[in-house]
């Protein structure tokens, strides 16, 4: 499957930031977050809120996450955050990339595992449904 791609523009805020205006780099990991959910919810149509309501899921957690950071950005920076994902059976990998003035400052990927509960209401993987595979077939959005 070709990969599927977003991306998004991020102003950091002040609250994002140390007391030197730089940010803090958890937050970078804030702003992943909500890009992959944010892939998902172009290429579905929908919400993760409707996800929840409408598709055999129940999340899909990071397993695995690994960044390098090259270059600071500050309060009042405006970002783009391209994020590409890549299916495997149950798991899929991110590759995020935030820059600045086409200069990257961040690159950070993520394995995460598609879940449900089962009959014992206990959270296991399962293979990520075709109608959501087939949803990232389709042309992907820049």
């Amino acid at each position: 499957m070709a990969s599927f791609s977003s991306t998004r523009t991020v102003r950091i805020e002040w609250g994002d930031c140390d007391p030197a205006g730089i940010i803090f780099y958890p937050r970078y990991f804030e702003i992943f977050d909500a890009s992959t959910t944010l892939l998902f919810e172009r290429a579905l149509g929908m919400t993760k809120l409707n996800m929840f309501k409408h598709l055999d899921f129940d999340g899909f957690p990071l397993v695995r996450t690994r960044a390098r950071f090259m270059k600071p950005t500050r309060f009042g920076d405006d970002v783009t955050v391209r994020s590409t994902i890549q299916f495997g059976h149950s798991s899929f990998d991110i590759e995020h990339q935030l820059s600045l003035d086409g200069d990257t400052c961040v690159e950070c990927s993520e394995r995460r595992v598609w879940i449900v509960r089962d009959d014992k209401g206990q959270l296991k993987s399962r293979p990520v449904p075709d109608a959501v595979l087939a949803k990232f077939r389709e042309p992907s959005p820049r």
